[in-house]
């Protein structure tokens, strides 16, 4: 079930986001790290209710964060649309339920928030080297923009838009 994350949330949200740093350094991914994002970034989305859960009893499968929040550096690139966006940000699958499609209900949860939102707009961003990322918006029918630099990191990160119908 799918609900607005709690407080409660934080210590279990935090230990997804150390097994997945652990998994991405496996394969070279430095785009989350010790420094970020840690849990004040997740404190500060559950108090403006902007992080969801998709959880059963106590353990946490999965968290998406959706605002309207723009990094500054979307400024530069050549999205479809000027139309208000909701942005997708700070998204994972706890590892022991990868492969349910709990990655796939996150984001059809953010289709469905901007639409009750009369928002027709979804923009998303990730690091160039997350080819889960990469290939998960391609298959849930995000297109890719262009690419950006950010958080200092090496590589680019690259840019997707979804108009919803």
């Amino acid at each position: 079930m799918i609900r607005k994350a709690s407080l409660n949330d934080v210590d279990s949200i935090m230990d997804i986001i150390k097994s997945t740093v652990e998994e991405m350094k496996t394969y070279n991914n430095t785009q989350w790290d010790e420094s970020y994002p840690q849990a004040k970034d997740f404190i500060k989305d559950i108090e403006s209710e902007e992080l969801y859960v998709e959880a059963e009893g106590k353990e946490i499968k999965g968290f998406i964060c959706i605002n309207y929040i723009e990094p500054k550096e979307y400024d530069d690139l050549n999205w479809v649309s000027n139309s208000k966006a909701m942005v997708i940000h700070r998204m994972a699958v706890n590892p022991k339920f990868r492969q349910q499609g709990i990655a796939t209900k996150l984001i059809k949860l953010a289709e469905q928030l901007a639409l009750d939102n009369n928002v027709v707009y979804l923009k998303t961003d990730t690091y160039s080297i997350n080819t889960k990322m990469n290939s998960l918006f391609k298959k849930c029918g995000f297109n890719l923009v262009g690419e950006m630099s950010l958080l200092g990191k090496e590589k680019p990160f690259f840019c997707y838009d979804k108009l919803l119908k």
